[in-house]
């Protein structure tokens, strides 16, 4: 059964969150809190020390965090995450009750191994969570209690360490590729599935506009020679059995928000600008996280000697800046509900330790305030209105957008928008009669769906009924 929701946009202002019309902007005061001087920010932390500091989250923050692991490298270290997560408000995965689904969200760091700061700002950052929930600071419970969020530190632990057993111990600079790859020297940046390539066939020649993974297995562009990393296998298996709807991949070696499409349409190489059907919504969440970063937006500033020049307003099309094909970002769009970009943290892959404190200075509204992008979706339940059961993997389309999600298992799905819209939806599925609702606000969850069994299904349901009674009864 396929059901498609067609929203039309109408615009109404109004405040959505708590923290104020300019939500989780600029939430740390100048200096340093009482927080952040308990945290250590001049160290970097190996496989091992990376895994103590997320059981020490674990053991102070036990009632909303868990830790795991969803796969493990090619050398056998452990791809962990930490996650947080009230209590009585689980995750749809989970079976809630379908007024408690939330959104999730989660941040992924050293991708590239050499390119170190994500992984140092997300332990920073896990921390804060942490100590910020216990201390009952409103933006950190506000947060915590509305999103699911899931803080994987590395994903390549066997390329930091190699990274970080070429550090010159003599003031020299650190080779700008040693361990960047994996243990196997594979890119993972360039080791996901081309789902780019059946994207714009599509385009072109009509097809699916997303969740097309299980469409790439069964097409040409299916490459089976290649073996997929374990790394890239774990990554897969993660994105597409959970309910992510936003995600943000942290690099380093430049200054800027890189969002979709990273692989170039016509082949070029550089200059190529390759927009999705959600170009608009992924420039306003670029422009979330350049805007709060003290220095990616300013066009005053130095660019990094690996530029030519700043990047506008802090942000750039993937494939305009340079094309990129089997990317992690383009992938978590085409085959999930999730909307990723990645992050380019500062000119300096590797930096000193005691420069850390700089970055997470640099880093730390911007890396909240992306985070509560995740708030700013259509959404709602969609349920069967006799039998009160959720619909799911029901498709989800805005007007004008050749870009569907899909329901949950609850019936649940959050739609990324741009806040300040209300929308119209327009249901239609088959074995259901069509529905519309208007003034569905964006933040608001307040787009449920009951909807009524067309006749021909309807007969259908009370035949299984009588038989299921029959049954029962002899």
């Amino acid at each position: 059964m396929k059901l498609i929701l067609v929203v039309t946009t109408i615009y109404l202002l109004f405040e959505h969150s708590a923290c104020g019309p300019d939500g989780f902007a600029h939430v740390f005061p100048d200096g340093f809190d009482s927080i952040e001087k308990s945290i250590e920010m001049d160290k970097h932390h190996d496989q091992g020390e990376t895994l103590s500091v997320l059981h020490s989250i674990h053991t102070e923050c036990a009632a909303i965090t868990k830790i795991y692991k969803i796969g493990d490298s090619v050398m056998g270290n452990g791809l962990n995450v930490i996650e947080f997560n009230k209590p009585g408000r689980k995750t749809a995965k989970n079976k809630t009750d379908r007024k408690t689904a939330k959104p999730e969200v989660k941040y992924i760091g050293n991708m590239h191994g050499n390119e170190v700061v994500g992984k140092e700002m997300l332990l920073i950052l896990a921390q804060y969570l942490c100590k910020g929930y216990n201390a009952d600071i409103p933006w950190v419970v506000e947060l915590v209690d509305r999103v699911t969020i899931a803080i994987m530190p590395t994903m390549n632990p066997d390329g930091w360490m190699e990274a970080f057993a070429g550090l010159s111990t003599d003031g020299s600079k650190v080779d700008w590729y040693r361990g960047r790859s994996n243990a196997n020297q594979v890119d993972l940046n360039r080791s996901f599935p081309d789902l780019d390539l059946l994207e714009y066939d599509y385009e072109k020649h009509g097809g699916p506009n997303s969740h097309l993974f299980d469409e790439w297995l069964e097409t040409k562009y299916n490459d089976k020679d290649t073996k997929l990393q374990p790394e890239t296998k774990a990554m897969i298996k993660w994105i597409l059995s959970r309910r992510f709807s936003l995600s943000a991949n942290f690099h380093g070696g430049d200054l800027v928000a890189n969002y979709p499409f990273d692989e170039s349409r016509n082949g070029a190489t550089r200059g190529a600008y390759a927009a999705s059907p959600d170009d608009e919504i992924f420039r306003y969440l670029a422009a979330a996280y350049a805007d709060s970063h003290t220095r990616m937006a300013d066009p005053a500033r130095r660019p990094c000697e690996m530029s030519d020049a700043p990047f506008p307003h802090g942000i750039t099309n993937g494939a305009d800046w340079y094309s990129v094909s089997r990317g992690m970002q383009d992938f978590n769009y085409l085959a999930s509900d999730c909307f990723e970009i990645t992050v380019e943290m500062g000119c300096t892959k590797f930096p000193e330790a005691s420069e850390l404190h700089r970055y997470w200075v640099e880093n730390r509204n911007a890396m909240v305030h992306y985070l509560s992008k995740v708030l700013d979706t259509v959404s709602g339940v969609i349920y069967d209105a006799d039998t009160k059961k959720p619909i799911d993997k029901a498709t989800i389309s805005l007007d004008r957008i050749a870009h569907d999600v899909s329901s949950g298992s609850d019936g649940e799905y959050f739609r990324l928008a741009i806040p300040g819209e209300s929308h119209a939806v327009h249901v239609e599925a088959e074995g259901y009669v069509s529905a519309t609702r208007s003034n569905c606000h964006v933040g608001k969850g307040d787009c449920d769906f009951g909807l009524i069994r067309s006749e021909v299904s309807a007969q259908r349901h009370i035949a299984d009924t009588l038989t299921d009674v029959a049954e029962d009864n002899f």
